[in-house]
């Protein structure tokens, strides 16, 4: 009985253990000096708004020529017709706007947690956080953006560009303020070793052929 029981308590200690463990560790040097769960959520929430205002933007503008094109046959030719035509206009171009608002503000937003998340994934597998880690996120996003919308080949090529460009940009200004704060970034520091050990190498050189006789 005793056995079983100490048994028992290892099995349960041993599954308790990983479900105390945090979601995300503690981060000594953050991206932006930023925690990950706050910078996922600001960065979605950023992400969703600049997406919101250009839907609303193109959306409001297609309402405007769509609502132009079903009365054109039937233009008002008094100053109240022309004052309710305008009226009805600006009323369905706010309502399309607002509507491709808000489905192109979620899209990006999601699209946008999904990269910022892959993100950390990689900096936390490779054990370091650079411009990389956001490649490798943006590029891969890209390319599940493209396959979900079924893109022909010549265009999954080009977004796969602008995923590389935003990434290599949104990563290098990354680094350039972690730079700043003194946040230890994977390439530099790896550079850094390989000057360093060099220049170890060529003051023991030295120090030896000033000790030969």
């Amino acid at each position: 009985m005793t056995r079983s029981a100490r048994n028992g308590e290892l099995f349960l200690s041993a599954r308790s253990a990983p479900a105390s463990q945090p979601v995300f560790p503690a981060e000594t040097h953050p991206r932006l000096s930023i925690m990950t769960p706050t910078r996922l959520l600001l960065g979605s929430v950023a992400s969703s708004m600049v997406g919101f205002s250009l839907g609303a933007l193109q959306g409001g503008q297609m309402a405007q020529l769509r609502f132009r094109a079903e009365h054109a046959h039937k233009m008002p030719d008094t100053t109240a017709g022309w004052y309710l035509y305008h009226k009805s206009k600006n009323y369905h171009a706010m309502q399309g706007g607002i509507r491709e608002g808000f489905r192109m503000g979620f899209k990006t937003g999601i699209w946008s947690l999904v990269a910022l998340s892959l993100e950390s994934t990689v900096d936390r597998y490779r054990g370091s956080s650079d411009m990389f880690s956001t490649v490798i996120a943006t590029l891969t996003v890209a390319g599940a953006f493209s396959l979900w919308h079924r893109f022909s080949l010549s265009t999954a090529a080009r977004t796969a560009k602008y995923g590389l460009v935003f990434g290599l940009a949104y990563g290098g200004v990354q680094d350039l303020v972690g730079l700043a704060r003194g946040r230890p970034i994977g390439y530099v520091e790896m550079i850094r070793r390989r000057f360093s050990s060099g220049s170890r190498e060529g003051d023991g050189d030295a120090s030896g052929q000033q000790r030969a006789p």
